[in-house]
């Protein structure tokens, strides 16, 4: 398996584990011949995620004043049903503590791109909704969310 293709391979079967985050097996390669291998695949692959991260990081900064973290929520508010999740779950599918969650949900809050509705069958519960300029702003970013994407992950 060509390395880039098997980068994107195991970033994409990481990036879509959705209930378990790190003990998912993921197989880098069918013919791993020696532990350096699976080193090496392994610091590729870590080259190819900062890498594109970076570049997210600089261009969604540069054309829509988001980071990564932020487009991330917005972009899993935008898919999820009524354009609401709960901030745990939430916290969860982006890759963030709880408290770095509710940090990043602070700055959206106060940009206007999303509120916080407290649940109604649970009063510990919070949803994080996203607002109509949320939507807009998300919109408009997942244009060069996809391209950066497109450019830097291999085919495959």
């Amino acid at each position: 398996m060509h390395v880039h293709a098997m980068i994107a391979s195991a970033i994409n079967a990481l990036a879509t584990t959705r209930d378990a985050r790190y003990d998912v097996p993921v197989s880098v390669t069918p013919d791993v011949e020696s532990p350096g291998d699976v080193v090496a695949a392994w610091r590729d692959m870590v080259a190819c995620h900062a890498a594109i991260c970076a570049a997210l990081e600089h261009e969604l900064g540069e054309r829509h004043a988001l980071g990564v973290s932020d487009f991330e929520v917005l972009d899993r508010l935008a898919e999820s049903p009524e354009g609401q999740c709960r901030a745990q779950e939430l916290a969860e599918s982006v890759h963030l503590s709880q408290s770095a969650l509710s940090r990043l949900v602070d700055r959206l809050v106060k940009n206007s791109l999303v509120e916080r509705c407290a649940c109604d069958m649970d009063r510990r519960g919070i949803f994080v909704v996203l607002t109509a300029e949320g939507l807009r702003r998300r919109t408009e970013a997942a244009v060069t969310h996809r391209s950066v994407l497109a450019r830097l992950l291999p085919a495959g």
